[in-house]
């Protein structure tokens, strides 16, 4: 079979007042004429690199299982500006929430052949990407209509984002976390229970009424085991 391409892209993000890169897979036979379904990520270098996400996904859509897409990856500079970013008490979270509405997908939507509706955009995150994944998705969900998430870390300031959503329904959320990860080694925090929150997230998710799946699956907080739910995650969220 054919694979996919990936091409690199620097935009200026006004909002971060910096280049951002952009790692834009098309798929194989990639032609303007058609219309595609977005997928963006954060930790996107991780997506591509650990997640086999842009292989994963020419390969579904080779076997006509899934719909044809293209994936934005979003990659961090350093785990110092990841944190800054993604974490809901980071100093630039909010630019970055108002970067990927405001301008990446309208980049994304004048450079390529897109749907242009929240149905067609997902977000994909693993861990504190996951977390800033879903943050943008229920300020912003007539932009986004699904999200996709690997392990996010969940405390009391999403909880009650989740909480203050207003039209559940516009939002499809899909959600992983591993029955191990109760001290989760983190970067800046120390040892962390994902496992505990997640589960208090599975609970109001549900309350809320979203469209949802979840899974709780055997093992930890690493790509060993994310990787292995690419290919349902993508499956579930975009096939015909």
């Amino acid at each position: 079979m054919n694979y996919g391409k990936i091409e690199e892209v620097n935009l200026f993000s006004e909002s971060l007042n910096e280049e951002m890169q952009l790692l834009i897979h098309l798929p194989h036979q990639y032609s303007p004429l058609y219309k595609y379904s977005v997928l963006i990520a954060s930790d996107g270098k991780d997506y591509f690199q650990y997640g086999r996400l842009g292989r994963v996904t020419d390969e579904l859509v080779h076997e006509g299982e899934i719909e044809n897409m293209i994936i934005v990856g979003v990659p961090y500079k350093s785990v110092k500006e990841r944190r800054r970013m993604y974490h809901p008490e980071g100093d630039r979270h909010l630019d970055y929430i108002r970067f990927l509405a405001h301008e990446l997908v309208p980049y994304i939507d004048q450079n390529y052949p897109t749907y242009q509706v929240g149905n067609g955009r997902a977000l994909i995150g693993d861990s504190l990407a996951a977390t800033i994944s879903l943050l943008t998705a229920l300020k912003y969900p007539n932009c986004f209509g699904k999200v996709i998430l690997h392990s996010p870390y969940v405390d009391d300031y999403v909880l009650d984002k989740v909480e203050a959503a207003k039209d559940p329904s516009s939002l499809s959320i899909y959600h992983i976390i591993g029955d191990g990860e109760t001290e989760v080694q983190t970067t800046s925090d120390g040892i962390q229970d994902f496992l505990t929150p997640n589960r208090k997230l599975n609970k109001l998710i549900k309350r809320k009424g979203f469209p949802y799946f979840y899974e709780e699956f055997n093992g930890e907080h690493t790509w060993k085991f994310w990787q292995q739910d690419i290919p349902r995650a993508i499956r579930e969220n975009f096939h015909y």
